[in-house]
């Protein structure tokens, strides 16, 4: 074999050595192949309805299998650290809400993320929290709830479904507005709280909307009011305690928001947000949150999402800071 021979030879190889190689280092387009989908809480809440409407919306959208992993658990915090902390490939998001994205860090030390951590994808929906007060109390309305509380400092309590939950820093704010003094008691979770309430064992509390519904319309408990500044289109009926002078300024809602680990490539948020985008366009996807108390964020970014955090973490923080909450 000549020279010449040898190195055509030689780079005839080469090329096919190369073409041969080449699949193996190409990329397969995102996403191709199933996504978890944490929850920070066990199945059947508020957050856990609201990840698995999305998941089976989603996994339509993208074309694979979207899991739903429920990481309960420090009030979600332990399921938001296990978001944090995977790789930024797009595989692993997880489904946010007020507690454990904005609040966790504020009144627990040992909560090492921040809002930064995460990679935000968009706004899924939100819901109000509502006041109600046991059926025997005989109080109808928020006249009446502030002029008994006032009446008698420190007599009265109000149930929320934990220390540093929404629904506590919510009755912090009522407490603080209308100038009440009434001792909060935590409950483990949203089922004790409701015992004690339909049972006449306590006399007020603070659901998130659509886990106070059913025992409102049932009679079980009265709504007083949603804890937002207007009323919920899903419950026009319900008075919104920042329609009250004394509580003006009242704008605390539950939201649910689609996240990912923070530095996730810019290529995979944008598929991310686009899919989103058409989920919350969904007539099905609509009906089932409206359904659920839940009013659907704007489909296409009608929030910048990083900037919403941030200053919900401020807000918070106000709240905290004046009720001195801290695990």
């Amino acid at each position: 074999m000549t020279s010449s021979t040898f190195r055509t030879a030689c780079a005839a190889a080469g090329m096919a050595l190369a073409f041969c190689a080449a699949p193996a280092h190409a990329q397969a387009p995102y996403p191709n192949r199933p996504i978890s989908l944490i929850v920070g809480y066990p199945a059947g809440g508020s957050t856990d309805l609201t990840g698995r409407t999305l998941g089976e919306a989603l996994a339509r959208q993208l074309g694979v299998p979207v899991v739903i992993e429920n990481v309960g658990g420090a009030g979600g915090a332990i399921g938001a650290q296990k978001a944090v902390s995977a790789a930024p490939d797009g595989y692993t998001l997880f489904v946010g809400a007020s507690n454990e994205v904005a609040i966790a860090r504020l009144i627990n030390k040992t909560v090492k993320y921040n809002v930064q951590d995460f990679t935000p994808i968009g706004l899924i929906a939100t819901q109000p929290m509502v006041l109600v007060t046991s059926a025997a109390s005989g109080v109808k309305n928020v006249d009446q709830f502030i002029a008994k509380a006032k009446a008698a400092p420190g007599k009265y309590s109000y149930g929320s479904s934990g220390i540093g939950t929404a629904l506590h820093l919510a009755g912090e704010t009522i407490k603080e507005r209308a100038g009440l003094f009434m001792t909060h008691i935590p409950y483990r979770g949203v089922a004790p709280l409701t015992t004690d309430l339909v049972g006449n064992n306590l006399e007020y509390g603070l659901f998130v909307l659509s886990s106070g519904l059913p025992h409102i319309k049932s009679g079980k408990v009265v709504a007083l009011g949603t804890t937002e500044a207007k009323r919920s289109p899903m419950t026009p009926d319900i008075p919104a305690l920042g329609e009250d002078p004394r509580l003006k300024g009242m704008d605390i809602g539950i939201w649910f928001a689609l996240l990912g680990p923070a530095k996730l490539p810019e290529p995979v948020a944008a598929r991310l947000k686009t899919a989103l985008a058409e989920v919350l366009k969904s007539p099905e996807f609509r009906k089932k949150m409206e359904d659920s108390g839940s009013v659907v964020a704007q489909a296409g970014g009608g929030v910048d999402l990083a900037r919403f955090l941030q200053s919900e973490v401020a807000k918070y923080q106000k709240i905290v800071q004046f009720a001195k909450i801290e695990q």
